[in-house]
């Protein structure tokens, strides 16, 4: 059954855990079927044997059934450390859903919903994990931890991100980034969804935004951006040639236009910002994946395990 009819078949946002589990369990069912099977069933007590490490714990059974080398990876081994960072600026929370509308198909949902994903898969592999929240404060901040009272506490402030009115909130993406690179000390997968919009004084610093970007990479951290955006909107600009009114959802300020007035321009300038993001991200070895609010969960699944196995 694919991943869209699992989330389908639950509308409210109080089954964040149940829904998070099946989102994972259809991935990995998908994945027994598909070239990367060898992450599959097994992966929360193996890990992808590397050339030079002993022979003695290959697991010989598994490579038969697989044709990949995998040892077994035992509970006092170090496992990984993950931090995952969210945005919940206004412009998180956009677009405004309608009563029809599920959670996550906005920004804020949308990430809320796959760092539930992302702790589900994590929680079975035994690894750590911790959160930070922030917008035109530091919201939330929880150091990596590896219990069930730990990830049930982060779950609980994943769920409060969703029912909590939204009001207007700036961002402070290069104040807050800064902070919370100093907070995480041991080596770790840091993990960041945001849309990239910056607001307040620094609105166009973008060199200050991507030096905090780079800070995060401090201490040796490997670096995921998850760049969440609504692309029928945000990139692509699908709207009709009726008035409109745009409102910045965090300063307030309206713009009345018609909108393919600006469709071209405003096209071309959102695409010149997302390749000088992607090419910073390149230049500093932070992995950059744009994600839209209408896409599967699989591509952040994926892009987890695949960078978690060069995580040396």
């Amino acid at each position: 059954m694919k991943i869209e009819s699992q989330i389908e078949k639950i509308s409210s946002f109080q089954h964040l855990e149940l829904l998070a589990n099946q989102v994972v369990e259809g991935f990995i069912s998908g994945m027994h079927k598909s070239p990367f099977h060898g992450f599959s069933a097994e992966f929360a007590e193996h890990k992808v044997y590397n050339v030079g490490e002993s022979t003695k714990h290959i697991d010989w059974k598994l490579f038969a059934k697989t044709d990949r080398l995998y040892t077994k990876r035992f509970d006092e081994e170090t496992n990984l450390r993950c931090h995952i960072i969210i945005d919940n600026s206004s412009s998180m929370h956009y677009p405004v859903l309608k009563k029809s509308q599920q959670f996550f198909e906005n920004k804020i949902g949308f990430s809320v919903l796959a760092s539930a994903v992302l702790m589900t898969l994590l929680k079975k592999q035994r690894d750590a994990i911790g959160m930070s929240v922030f917008s035109d404060t530091y919201e939330y901040y929880a150091p990596e931890k590896g219990s069930d009272r730990h990830h049930r506490m982060i779950l609980n402030a994943l769920e409060g991100l969703l029912v909590k009115p939204v009001v207007k909130k700036s961002t402070d993406t290069i104040t807050f980034l800064h902070q919370i690179a100093e907070k995480i000390h041991r080596r770790s997968m840091i993990i960041l969804f945001t849309d990239m919009f910056q607001s307040g004084p620094e609105a166009s610093g973008e060199e200050a935004l991507f030096r905090a970007l780079q800070h995060l990479k401090h201490n040796k951290h490997k670096v995921v951006l998850f760049h969440v955006v609504d692309k029928k909107t945000e990139l692509n600009f699908d709207f009709d040639n009726a008035p409109k009114k745009f409102v910045d959802v965090e300063t307030g300020e309206i713009v009345a236009v018609f909108a393919d007035n600006v469709k071209e321009e405003y096209e071309k300038q959102i695409e010149s910002y997302f390749k000088k993001v992607a090419l910073t991200c390149s230049q500093n070895r932070i992995k950059y994946i744009p994600v839209s609010v209408d896409e599967s969960f699989e591509k952040i699944l994926m892009t987890y395990l695949v960078e978690k196995q060069n995580f040396g």
